[in-house]
């Protein structure tokens, strides 16, 4: 549909609760900020990376380390200078997100 999605690539060195082979929650983190950095670069108008001003993160399930993990962002507001975010991450269905975000970035919009 146009809308980038972020994936992550299962990997058995992710896992950060061996005893469930769950994935690591600061790779969940990490996917959900990244997905969130990619969405403004492709459509946000941003002209560098945008920085993190802060992220909050809500840990909805266990990952499956053994399984590919997807994530969407969807940009709430778009300012001159700030920028917030909402991002979901899920595995086999879309419908039953792993985790979601909330996240503001501090844009740079002109070139210097």
């Amino acid at each position: 549909d146009g809308d980038p999605i972020t994936s992550l690539a299962a990997d058995p060195r992710l896992i950060g609760n061996p005893v469930i082979s769950a994935l690591h929650g600061g790779t969940v983190g990490a996917l959900l900020e990244s997905a969130a950095i990619f969405k403004l670069l492709w459509d946000g108008g941003a002209v560098s990376v945008p920085k993190t001003v802060n992220i909050t993160v809500d840990y909805l399930r266990s990952a499956r380390a053994s399984r590919a993990t997807y994530a969407r962002a969807t940009i709430t507001k778009h300012g001159r200078r700030i920028a917030n975010v909402q991002v979901r991450a899920w595995q086999l269905e879309e419908s039953k997100p792993i985790a979601a975000a909330h996240a503001h970035f501090l844009l740079n919009t002109s070139v210097t």
